[in-house]
């Protein structure tokens, strides 16, 4: 029997028309966009602030590991769908839906799309990092809707980065306090040798327990958002 193997080629040729080269366009900035799609997932919502807390967690109680870098991952994963759930939903409605029907252009859809993102943005965003980058960006702005979504984004994760920050310090301290004290009473009793994070991981992993920690941790990443 004979068989046939199919043939692929890829050739440049010249067109004439230029919806195919509207469409070549369209289809590699589409690529690139789903190419960058962690990257903006995680610059323009709410992901750097939670997977940063966690992560101060992780090291304040000194459990190396544990939880798995995955772990922290996807939960904060989880937890940045449930914060930016609203804004999902109005980019969805205003923008896409209209979009697929055929109600609105693909610039308005982009348009309407990024006004949610910007207001949460703009609700998280302080006002000196926002200035600051408006000043080294030369404009001069007389409203939020003037403000460029470039600047206001690197704004925005800076504000997110000092936040996160702001956080982290609160969780260190209990923490700290525990090794400060294990350390002074092994020092009292002679015992130099015996490294007191050996001593002091039961104690703030049981303190972590007793207080709940995990919900504690939780319920204020979600009320930081509001």
């Amino acid at each position: 029997m004979n068989y046939t193997i199919p043939k692929i080629s890829i050739a440049l040729a010249q067109s004439s028309d230029p919806q195919t080269l509207n469409s070549a366009l369209q289809i590699l900035i589409i690529l690139t966009i789903l190419s960058l799609a962690p990257s903006i997932i995680i610059m323009v919502t709410s992901f750097t602030r939670i997977i940063i807390v966690l992560g101060f967690i992780r090291n304040a109680l000194g459990t190396q590991q544990t939880p798995p870098t995955q772990v922290l991952v996807g939960i904060a994963l989880f937890l940045t769908f449930f914060v930016m759930s609203p804004v999902i939903d109005k980019i969805n409605n205003d923008a896409i839906q209209p979009y697929v029907r055929k109600q609105i252009s693909q610039t308005e859809a982009f348009e309407k799309g990024v006004e949610p993102l910007r207001e949460f943005m703009f609700k998280q965003t302080r006002k000196k990092d926002l200035l600051l980058f408006v000043k080294y960006a030369n404009i001069k702005p007389t409203s939020k809707a003037e403000i460029p979504t470039h600047v206001l984004i690197i704004s925005f994760i800076l504000s997110e980065l000092k936040t996160a920050f702001q956080m982290g310090f609160v969780i260190f301290i209990p923490f700290l306090i525990i090794d400060i004290t294990v350390a002074t009473i092994l020092m009292s009793m002679g015992m130099m040798m015996l490294p007191p994070v050996m001593i002091s991981l039961p104690f703030k992993i049981l303190l972590f327990i007793m207080i709940d920690g995990w919900n504690l941790i939780v319920t204020s990443l979600l009320l930081s958002f509001r």
